[in-house]
């Protein structure tokens, strides 16, 4: 199986083209997330963005909106292919958002929250795996268990993302260790807050892309 890569927190077309020119599977872009980051836009520049991405390309807005109404809106406003939700929605709000939005549904959970983790399972399209903060937000930056993460990858029926202080540097071994459906990074190819380096966003896509045996 191939691991697919995912770079989050894209601000700028020059970005969004970089990304896109590295074979990159998905892209991320932030809008309405309840911490202070420079990966932030706002709802209409979101929209801009994803909109400006090239076919093949998947959209993935990321955000941390205040109920599951909210997270339908702003895939409304937005139009992405996916939305990712970092907070404490219960299933029934997830199933809703799927239903509503009409965009495939990532819900992040901590990698020490195993058991919320299985509890999206089958109900979600995806699970993201990061380190993330007490708010629930990630970005931070910082690698977790990769063997707890990789026993979830064989436990859950639904697709894992592995996140959490990935880089050009540990990305291939991290996706050997985990085999997760997909490798996702923001600041582990940037030069500063929000501004992609855009070398690095090449490696990591081109280290991302290993084989593991099935």
């Amino acid at each position: 199986m191939m691991v697919r890569s995912k770079v989050c927190g894209v601000t700028t077309e020059t970005d969004l083209r970089a990304v896109a020119d590295a074979g990159t599977d998905a892209v991320g872009v932030l809008a309405e997330v309840a911490v202070d980051t420079p990966r932030e836009v706002d709802a209409d520049r979101a929209a801009d963005l994803i909109a400006g991405a090239p076919p093949f390309l998947s959209t993935v807005l990321v955000s941390m909106p205040d109920s599951a109404a909210r997270a339908v809106e702003l895939a409304g406003a937005v139009a992405p292919d996916a939305i990712q939700l970092h907070g404490d929605f219960d299933t029934e709000e997830i199933r809703y958002v799927r239903r509503e939005s009409r965009a495939n549904v990532i819900t992040a959970v901590d990698a020490d929250d195993v058991d919320r983790a299985r509890r999206y399972d089958e109900v979600a399209d995806a699970v993201l795996i990061d380190s993330t903060t007490d708010s629930g937000a990630g970005g931070t930056g910082e690698t977790h268990d990769w063997d707890a993460a990789a026993d979830l990858v064989t436990d859950l029926s639904t697709p894992v993302i592995l996140a959490g202080g990935l880089t050009p540097e540990n990305v291939a071994e991290a996706a050997r260790t985990v085999d997760p459906y997909a490798v996702d990074v923001s600041s582990g190819v940037e030069r500063a807050g929000g501004q992609k380096d855009h070398d690095a966003v090449a490696r990591f896509v081109r280290e991302a892309d290993v084989e593991v045996p099935a």
